[in-house]
């Protein structure tokens, strides 16, 4: 998906949202563990109640990688069930040298098919340039993350007062451009989103936190908007898991459409 057609679903749906497939097999309802492939099917049902909306799914592959040959066949049919016109994102945070880069990317993008990984950018530009080198499709970089370990890393700071994650930052838009590249800026550090997207002004940024980790949407798009909207925050826990019960699909999708419609407000103030 390019980034034209994201910007025209997001105009669409009036909406940003990202939906996070991070399938638990021991949180879904009982009931769904009598078909024949339970993560599947509960996926299969959130994605008819939510895909409405919101522009985008993440599925986290820790949720499947977890439950062998049998988690990468219900990732593979989750992700052929999303329709066409949703941008998917595979939240890997994969990160190696080169020629292992490209067989992530081949793994993601050729035969997952998905329009996007996450990529963790340690390693530096031989893990990320080799996901950049696929027409169509993008490297969301982890850059200012909202769990409490990221203060261990990204805040640190070289003797001219420049923070990590600002090198990153800086380092990163030098091999890809806004057309292929994203950043994850996590919710619950408002401000720090102002900070990025003062250094990075025309990047979608991928925004996680907001609902079960306490992010504020409202925080969230005065800090991070662009005029493209330039925003994609995802909500998981607080989509997926509103309800447990028999109407877990139903309690899912009004959750959305809750999310859905304070978007379409902050859009409509912006003119958007």
């Amino acid at each position: 998906m390019t980034r034209k057609e994201l910007i025209e679903q997001i105009r669409k749906k009036q909406s940003f949202l990202c939906v996070g497939l991070d399938t638990d097999i021991n949180k879904i309802p009982d009931f769904l563990k009598e078909t024949e492939d339970p993560v599947f099917e509960f996926n299969k049902r959130i994605i008819d109640a939510t895909k409405d909306y919101c522009v985008a799914y993440k599925p986290n592959l820790a949720f499947y990688e977890c439950q062998g040959p049998a988690g990468w066949e219900s990732l593979r049919k989750t992700l052929e069930y999303i329709p066409d016109d949703i941008f998917t994102i595979a939240d890997a945070k994969r990160g190696d040298i080169g020629n292992t880069s490209t067989y992530y990317a081949k793994t993601f993008f050729e035969y997952l098919g998905c329009d996007s990984v996450t990529i963790a950018p340690y390693m530096g530009e031989d893990s990320v340039t080799p996901f950049l080198e696929f027409p169509g499709k993008w490297a969301i970089v982890l850059a200012l993350t909202s769990n409490a370990g990221a203060l261990d890393f990204q805040m640190i700071s070289d003797e001219k007062g420049k923070r990590l994650f600002e090198k990153v930052l800086e380092k990163t838009t030098r091999w890809g451009t806004p057309d292929n590249t994203m950043f994850v800026v996590g919710a619950t550090r408002a401000e720090g989103i102002g900070e990025v997207r003062k250094l990075v002004p025309d990047h979608f940024f991928l925004v996680p936190g907001v609902g079960a980790q306490g992010g504020s949407l409202e925080d969230v798009t005065r800090y991070g908007w662009n005029e493209d909207c330039g925003l994609l925050v995802n909500s998981s826990r607080g989509i997926i898991y509103a309800s447990n019960g028999a109407d877990f699909a139903e309690a899912a999708g009004e959750k959305a459409a809750e999310i859905q419609r304070i978007m379409e407000k902050e859009l409509r103030s912006r003119n958007f």
